[in-house]
């Protein structure tokens, strides 16, 4: 975003980057309906697997979100340089995890469209903290000062093509419960027994 300074854009950049893997197992861990429960302070998060521009390997990122008449927005805050980004215009074919669903899709920089400033709006309003936390206030800027906070910005339509289900969706790993839950049982007995 361009009216912040560069390092406390870099450091943000980090703490997101350092804090992602952790969104991401959540995810995998069944807890998506979790993630998104409070989605007033917390933001609306989806995560796009999405395939890298040089390596070939397949990548996930949690991202906020908002839908408006079926199309999934997202926006990339620190601009050109986020690698899910640059992933996806290379290949623009990705995975979307929304709490309720699991869908293959196609991404879109519309970033320069006429339109997009009421989808930016409502999509930092689906952020929850993080437009505040870098001094966006989607419900009060003008739009002149709204568009040239958000300049650096990309702003991404993912266009659902068809839903998804099987292995290797959201909760993938949902299945290790069971056996944490039956051991936590077995230890508890035993210790109960052994008093």
């Amino acid at each position: 975003m361009d009216h912040m300074d560069l390092q406390t854009a870099n450091q943000y950049r980090l703490g997101f980057k350092r804090f992602n893997p952790f969104m991401v197992w959540l995810w995998r861990l069944g807890f998506r309906r979790c993630v998104n429960c409070w989605p007033r302070p917390g933001g609306r998060v989806m995560v796009v697997t999405h395939t890298g521009r040089k390596s070939g390997a397949r990548y996930r990122t949690p991202l906020n979100y908002t839908i408006v008449d079926g199309e999934i927005y997202c926006m990339a805050g620190f601009g050109r340089q986020a690698d899910w980004y640059r992933n996806l215009l290379a290949h623009p074919e990705l995975e979307v995890w929304l709490p309720d669903s699991w869908w293959s899709g196609l991404a879109e920089d519309i970033s320069q469209d006429s339109g997009r400033l009421p989808l930016f709006r409502r999509l930092i309003l689906d952020t929850g903290v993080v437009g505040p936390l870098f001094g966006i206030d989607a419900r009060k800027m003008s739009d002149e000062a709204f568009d040239r906070a958000l300049a650096g910005s990309r702003l991404v339509c993912i266009h659902r093509t068809q839903r998804l289900a099987g292995r290797g969706g959201p909760g993938d790993l949902a299945w290790v419960w069971l056996p944490v839950i039956a051991l936590l049982a077995l230890v508890y007995a035993i210790l109960r027994f052994w008093q």
